[in-house]
């Protein structure tokens, strides 16, 4: 009778930075792009959602995202992502791209999908998520330049 053996788990990959802020190459899965949001709120599936988006459009150039389970009415998107020194020692920095409350609610999925497209691929072309926001942009400066002649002209108040 063979002898059977129990396979010994693998430890968990562990991409928090020691206290030089330096993090292992072999231990990294970067970028990483964690969702915070409110279990509270129930915004469970709106924090799934963005992950799917950014799952889909950027592939395997997103090491992971995480949903992060948090109360308070919370719903933060960060991204860590590292560089390379000249040692060959891995940096960490963390951006919030996105916070609920310092932003006012949440983000469109094309202006998420651009924020985390601005720190990992700046060059990458979004295709139609690019068009649509520089369209946007172009109505809403029309509005602000509109906004500025009209309250200058008395006849229009």
């Amino acid at each position: 009778m063979a002898e059977s053996t129990i396979p010994t788990p693998l430890p968990l990959m562990d991409s928090t930075p020691d206290d030089t802020g330096k993090v292992e190459p072999a231990n990294l899965h970067l970028p990483r792009i964690s969702i915070q949001f409110c279990t509270q709120c129930r915004w469970m599936l709106r924090a799934a959602y963005f992950a799917q988006e950014l799952l889909s459009t950027f592939n395997t150039d997103i090491g992971e995202v995480a949903l992060v389970p948090k109360t308070g009415g919370v719903f933060t998107v960060t991204i860590c992502h590292g560089t390379l020194n000249s040692e060959g020692e891995v940096t960490t920095q963390d951006i919030i791209l996105w916070d609920r409350k310092r932003d006012g609610g949440f983000p469109e999925v094309k202006a998420l999908k651009s924020l985390v497209r601005n720190v990992i691929a700046p060059e990458r072309d979004l295709g139609h998520t690019d068009r649509a926001l520089k369209k946007q942009q172009g109505e809403q400066e029309k509005k602000e330049e509109g906004g500025k002649d009209k309250a200058g002209c008395e006849d229009c108040q």
